[in-house]
């Protein structure tokens, strides 16, 4: 072989090198944080006074992911027709609308025929009675299975390439990789970057804590 050809294949083999390590660059500003939301209530202000008593405020009991959202020390049962789901969480704070979000096993073991929905859409949803130690209420709508979405700033937005309602593909990027379709992007100044799977999401890839997700690009924007 020829010098000339060996200082060839050494400058291949080199800018082969840059061009992975500038792939995987991009690759990793694509990644988001994954995280499991299991079963819960938010309560409306009357209903939590119905449940609990007369200018009932919730106890905060720790700080979640998403800045001003918290797990209530306050639990509810979910009575369905077919079971009983003791101690739920709720939380808070209230909300103008009382909705409950579950995994398709527990509307299953509930009996309970909940819509795929987006957070906050009820309207026509599932009823559900819920009961705290005191008292106990019939919702005629607001039991959903959420569907899996991202949150993320605007400024998470610019650095991804992405835009509010953008419909994406994630890669979660587990011990058992799965894809997650059809997952929608919420751009607002007061989320917090990360993808919220359900229980029965979360268990099917086999999700952990600290495990990230690849954003692939659909070119689609909800309603589309």
């Amino acid at each position: 072989m020829e010098r000339g050809d060996l200082m060839d294949n050494n400058e291949l083999r080199s800018e082969i090198k840059k061009l992975v390590i500038k792939m995987k660059s991009e690759d990793n500003e694509k990644l988001i944080p994954i995280e499991a939301s299991g079963r819960h209530v938010h309560l409306s202000s009357s209903d939590l006074e119905k449940l609990f008593g007369s200018g009932y405020n919730l106890t905060e009991k720790r700080e979640l992911s998403q800045p001003g959202q918290f797990l209530a020390e306050e639990r509810v049962r979910l009575i369905g027709p077919k079971n009983v789901t003791e101690n739920v969480a709720i939380l808070g704070p209230t909300r103008d609308s009382t909705q409950v979000e579950l995994s398709m096993t527990d509307a299953v073991s509930l009996g309970v025929d909940a819509p795929l929905r987006l957070s906050g859409d009820i309207e026509d949803s599932a009823p559900l009675f819920i009961a705290s130690a005191k008292n106990m209420i019939k919702i005629n709508e607001g039991v959903i299975i959420a569907k899996c979405h991202i949150h993320m700033t605007p400024a998470d937005a610019e650095s991804l390439n992405l835009k509010d309602k953008e419909i994406v593909n994630v890669e979660a990027l587990t011990e058992r990789p799965l894809i997650f379709k059809n997952v929608l992007v919420r751009v607002n100044q007061d989320y917090k970057l990360n993808m919220h799977l359900d229980y029965d999401q979360a268990n099917a890839c086999l999700l952990k804590k600290g495990d990230m997700g690849r954003i692939i690009k659909t070119g689609r924007i909800e309603d589309d």
